[in-house]
């Protein structure tokens, strides 16, 4: 019910003033059945600007970080997820893949689209970044078609650390469905799931025109902070000055 209201009447039609977004290849999304959306992901705004526009509900795997934040403003925050549908996923430690991988195959076998960023993260410069193999590994094992997204327009809306969006139009774009039903039952196998994610993240860089880099994400992330942080401790110190 919230969903519903949070579409159509207070977020939907705001997003759609906001953002004015240009929509390309909507009918590659199917009436019915289940199926995984598969896009970059520039933005916070995201989350909400796919779902306003598309005519079947989707569910997307959020970080558990939205429904764990302390005080009102947490709880707040994740209530609002919650409602929304959205399902939390723990990032951290060695199951982590795993839990996300059998929460969106419980989402897939209700014949329900399911959402999912393969990068597992934003991408904090606008590249787009080498694919985590969970989206394979589901679209293998439900046998279900994969829908390339790409999202153009809203980093530069609402680039990471910055709370209000600006309002500027954007484009979200679909690509035609990629079937893996060739790798029935390889779902194991490391050298096919990651030739299926590399064939998925080459079809979503198609549709942005974004650069690639061969690097996940947060590996990136991790390294342009510790270098940040080796250059502010290579500053020399600066003390003040006293007058006499």
């Amino acid at each position: 019910m919230f969903y519903l209201l949070l579409k159509y009447v207070l977020l939907g039609p705001l997003l759609r003033l906001m953002f004015r977004p240009r929509i390309e290849g909507l009918e590659h999304i199917p009436a019915e059945g289940a199926a995984i959306v598969a896009g970059n992901h520039l933005s916070f705004s995201d989350h909400f600007l796919m779902p306003a526009i598309l005519k079947r509900r989707i569910t997307f795997l959020a970080k558990a970080e939205y429904f764990t934040g302390p005080g009102i403003k947490g709880r707040l925050i994740a209530a609002f997820f919650r409602s929304a549908g959205q399902i939390p996923v723990d990032r951290s430690g060695k199951e982590a893949g795993q839990a996300a991988i059998r929460e969106g195959l419980g989402v897939l076998r209700k014949g329900e689209l399911l959402g999912i960023y393969p990068e597992g993260t934003r991408s904090h410069d606008g590249r787009l970044y080498k694919g985590k193999v969970g989206v394979a590994v589901m679209a293998i094992k439900a046998q279900v078609p994969v829908i390339p997204c790409a999202m153009v327009g809203t980093f530069e809306a609402q680039p990471p650390g910055q709370i209000i969006p600006s309002i500027r139009p954007v484009s979200i774009r679909f690509g035609r469905p990629l079937d893996f039903a060739r790798y029935a039952g390889m779902e194991n196998e490391k050298a096919v799931i990651r030739a299926a994610t590399d064939e998925i993240m080459y079809a979503i860089l198609q549709l942005s025109g974004q650069e690639y880099v061969d690097q996940y994400a947060a590996v990136a992330k991790a390294a342009e902070q510790e270098q940040k942080q080796k250059q502010h401790q290579g500053r020399p110190r600066r003390f003040p000055r006293i007058r006499g």
